[in-house]
């Protein structure tokens, strides 16, 4: 088969879509230049105008591709990035000319933005990688795959290049139901769930805010697809009737929603402790822990939330990495706090 493309000069590309072309242009176009560049990369191009269709600028990229369309995509040069590198420290867990593996800090935002234009981990991840960063967007910044909040903390995978980001991008798409990604969370949240071990399957969608979330009915407009399965893993205060004060529990996503692990737990009734914005009503119940617990809780936060576990399939060398973080300090002595609750005798 002949190469479809013909390099007219080094910033355009044309093509014309073959007799099986189908879907959307920015998924075919993904495919189409066999992973030079990330689907998120696509689609900002053909936000900007970048991409035409029949001689006719197209800046949709939900716009279906059709047989015999004779395309061009002009490529910008790569601009500097608005955010400039910081001499943050890094705990790096794994680095090579693919990608690099950071355990991220409580407290550090991942991207710039109202509020936190610096001391990012875009800002660190700059000034420790330079030039070998990802483009996306056609502007030279790193490949963020995926996130983690301001305040929570675990591990993060970050591409160097479109080809790894796009091969990463697509593990995450999928939630590891047909490859090796796999993500686990440890979260303390308030009381213990009915079940040990059970799934919350309840879509999420905005809550009249910009980043705030909340389970929605399934017909909602802005209803997606959230499943979170949990296992608890330890009890702190039970009680006779099974109840206890706190737990330990174990997250694993099946999806990647903003909030997803704080919008469901506090969902079925048992919000994470320290969570400001999903465990607000539930802050008085730290009255109820006697000391030392009960200072050390009343003085943690942030959301108990921590992304101990990441493995996902290296875009190169196909092989199953899997990297994990201990517990931070601040979570780990709410725990021993709560270890020493004594259980209440029957």
């Amino acid at each position: 088969m002949n190469d479809p493309f013909k390099q007219a000069e080094t910033s355009r590309k044309e093509l014309i879509a073959g007799e099986d072309a189908e879907g959307r242009l920015d998924a075919w176009l993904t495919t189409a230049l066999s992973g030079e560049f990330s689907r998120n990369r696509i689609k900002a191009l053909i936000e900007q105008g970048a991409i035409a269709i029949n001689g006719e600028p197209v800046t949709e990229p939900k716009r279906k591709i059709k047989p015999g369309d004779r395309l061009s995509v002009v490529l910008p040069e790569p601009e500097d990035p608005e955010p400039k590198g910081e001499n943050i420290p890094l705990e790096v867990l794994y680095e090579d000319d693919d990608l690099i593996v950071i355990a991220k800090p409580a407290g550090l935002v991942v991207h710039p933005g109202a509020g936190n234009w610096t001391g990012t981990l875009v800002n660190a991840l700059i000034y420790h990688c330079g030039d070998s960063l990802s483009g996306i967007g056609g502007v030279k910044r790193p490949g963020i795959v995926h996130r983690l909040d301001k305040e929570t903390s675990g591990v993060m995978v970050v591409a160097k290049n479109d080809a790894a980001h796009r091969h990463l991008a697509d593990q995450f798409a999928d939630h590891g139901r047909t490859g090796p990604l796999e993500r686990a969370y440890q979260a303390i949240v308030w009381g213990r769930p009915r079940s040990l071990h059970g799934t919350i399957d309840a879509p999420l969608g905005r809550a009249g805010d910009r980043t705030k979330r909340a389970v929605k009915r399934e017909d909602s407009d802005d209803a997606r697809e959230a499943i979170t399965h949990y296992e608890v893993l330890e009890r702190y205060g039970e009680k006779p009737d099974a109840s206890c004060l706190a737990s330990l529990i174990e997250c694993r996503l099946e999806t990647g929603r903003t909030h997803q692990i704080r919008v469901h737990m506090a969902h079925i009734g048992h919000p994470l402790i320290g969570d400001p914005e999903y465990g607000a009503a539930f802050k008085t119940k730290a009255n109820l822990l006697p000391e030392p617990a009960k200072s050390i809780v009343n003085g943690f936060h942030r959301q108990a939330l921590h992304a101990y576990l990441l493995a996902f399939e290296h875009p190169t060398t196909g092989e199953t990495m899997a990297f994990e973080a201990p517990i931070p300090d601040d979570m780990q002595q709410v725990i021993d706090a709560l270890q020493t609750i004594e259980q209440p005798r029957s």
